[in-house]
């Protein structure tokens, strides 16, 4: 019998059934965000973020509280997972709103500058080494941007704003995840993010409150369930295989949403826009690759 020599891009047991488990996830996810754009045609981004804080929150409990009883709300570090679920209340708010302006690939491009600006701050923030190819890599990701918001081109609005600190709140939610993970377990940092933000969401949805029709509430059902399913299968990807065996299939995220946003909305990305996805995609790799060789 041989043994398994483990690497960073070898599998931790089942490599096949990790790749599988991350590209539904990213499928999940851009279905979430498709989901997001429409329902957002119709009523308050509020009500829509809350709709899917709430379903989150509701389906984790009937799964874990049965198991785990309010033990899976227990943290050592609540002021730090408070912060954290803050970041990705963030991260929704105003993801949802550049939806609103911005088609679902080019907007799913700019958010994915979160793990090269996670590189980028890592340094200051968690007193990590990065070396100059992963410097390389943050700057890739800017031109990567910049390519795609390039001046003149119809995505050169103050919108663009919107993704980009959408992308800024999601890698302080990285950074906190990656910081929590050796503290508390990610049913945890999961099930405590959503209860907080659906509290948070609660306070603030009789301001915009509009009654929803019988198809649309389920779609807003349907949008918590693609986001509850999506981080449950995510977590459970890494059980199974290496996080840099995985991330290159995290990409097929920004394929899903062009393939969304042509189906759903009729948007074709133009040649320019894919070249400054495709130049994204790389420089998020070449962070993975370099972060994996160390």
């Amino acid at each position: 019998m041989t043994s398994r020599i483990s690497t960073p891009l070898s599998g931790v047991n089942q490599p096949f059934k990790g790749i599988l488990l991350i590209v539904v996830a990213t499928f999940l996810f851009s279905s979430h965000d498709a989901l997001s754009k429409y329902l957002s045609g119709f009523y308050p981004i509020v009500m829509v973020v809350w709709a899917r804080y709430v379903v989150h929150t509701l389906l984790m409990a009937g799964i874990f509280l049965p198991q785990s009883g309010l033990r899976v709300l227990r943290t050592k570090r609540p002021l730090l997972q408070l912060v954290r679920a803050l970041c990705l209340l963030g991260t929704s708010l105003f993801f949802t709103t550049g939806l609103q302006y911005i088609p679902l690939a080019e907007a799913t491009a700019v958010n994915f500058l979160a793990p090269v600006l996670v590189t980028a701050l890592s340094v200051p923030l968690l007193r990590e080494h990065v070396t100059r190819g992963q410097w390389i890599a943050v700057i890739c990701g800017f031109i990567g941007v910049l390519i795609i918001v390039h001046p003149g081109g119809e995505l050169f609005t103050p919108a663009v704003l919107l993704p980009l600190c959408s992308a800024l709140f999601f890698c302080f939610y990285q950074l906190l995840t990656r910081k929590l993970s050796e503290i508390d377990s990610p049913t945890t940092s999961n099930f405590f993010a959503g209860l907080c933000n659906t509290l948070v969401m609660s306070a603030l949805v009789p301001f915009f409150w509009q009654v929803p029709t019988l198809g649309h509430g389920l779609l807003m059902v349907a949008l918590g369930a693609c986001g509850m399913t999506a981080h449950l299968f995510l977590t459970q990807a890494f059980r199974y295989a290496a996080p840099a065996l995985l991330a290159p299939f995290g990409y097929c995220q920004i394929v899903f949403a062009g393939l969304l946003g042509w189906l759903l909305f009729s948007h074709t990305p133009t040649l320019t826009t894919i070249i400054g996805i495709a130049v994204i995609c790389c420089s998020g790799l070449a962070a993975v690759w370099q972060q994996s060789r160390r």
